[in-house]
């Protein structure tokens, strides 16, 4: 995997982990590590959401890059035999 991967699957998790205390504990981790209240935002913490909404847009691509791939080789594959 690149370097690229890893940095989206972080951030990926880092906004899932958010969304999962939000939903279960109405805590807000992002706001907390900015030293905000739940559901308070400044420019630090919209620059950490928007990135994971850029890591999450570039895990939907890779996915479908990758299953464009998949199906591009299946006909190829079949084939052979």
């Amino acid at each position: 995997m690149r370097k690229l991967d890893y940095v989206a699957a972080a951030l990926v998790l880092v906004g899932g982990l958010n969304w999962g205390l939000v939903g279960l504990a109405k805590f807000d981790l992002v706001a907390w590590i900015f030293g905000m209240d739940f559901g308070e935002t400044n420019a630090a913490t919209r620059i950490v959401y928007g990135l994971v909404g850029l890591g999450a847009v570039y895990g939907i691509t890779s996915i479908a890059a990758g299953a464009r791939r998949a199906s591009a080789r299946r006909p190829a594959l079949a084939a052979q035999k």
